[in-house]
């Protein structure tokens, strides 16, 4: 759902936006911008966008890989987040302009009150995917579902070697 969705805005962007204009929507605090971004963000690595379509590869066989080992449905609903982010950005790269593997990503909105960065769906999908990683290491629930302090406070209870003394 996340790639459709990231898909679609990019084709509204395009069908409809003038390229390189401002079209505000709340003053200076939301703006589209539509833009076609061959580096990371901040236009970052412009001249070796090969590097980023590799790697975004990367991260998604890494996702895809991970997934099958998964138990726990946060981990899960996270992951796939992440997933549909990553995919919507290495479309662009594999699909869109100037060619297979070195194409431009699609960028669209705008919020220079916050920082002077151009981003699309995927974008917002793939931070919030990274932020709610964050949260679940240091909530400490493990790829099964379980708690790391849930471990910790067995060994706490069991004596050593499992068996309780009568």
């Amino acid at each position: 759902m996340v790639l459709a969705a990231d898909q679609f805005v990019k084709h509204l962007t395009i069908t409809h936006l003038p390229l390189h204009e401002v079209v505000p929507v709340l003053g200076e605090f939301f703006q589209l911008y539509y833009i076609r971004n061959s580096g990371a963000a901040f236009s970052l690595g412009s001249n070796v966008t090969w590097i980023f379509t590799i790697a975004l590869t990367l991260v998604a066989a890494a996702i895809i890989w991970k997934a099958f080992a998964l138990s726990s449905r946060r981990w899960a609903v996270v992951l796939g987040l992440l997933l549909g982010g990553v995919l919507g950005n290495l479309t662009d790269r594999l699909f869109r302009e100037p060619g297979f593997a070195v194409g431009h990503v699609v960028d669209m909105i705008s919020m220079p009150w916050m920082m002077p960065a151009i981003f699309n769906v995927a974008d917002i999908f793939i931070v919030c995917g990274m932020i709610a990683v964050a949260l679940l290491v240091v909530l400490g629930i493990r790829f099964d579902g379980t708690r790391e302090k849930d471990d910790a406070a067995q060994d706490a209870v069991s004596p050593v070697g499992g068996e309780q003394e009568v």
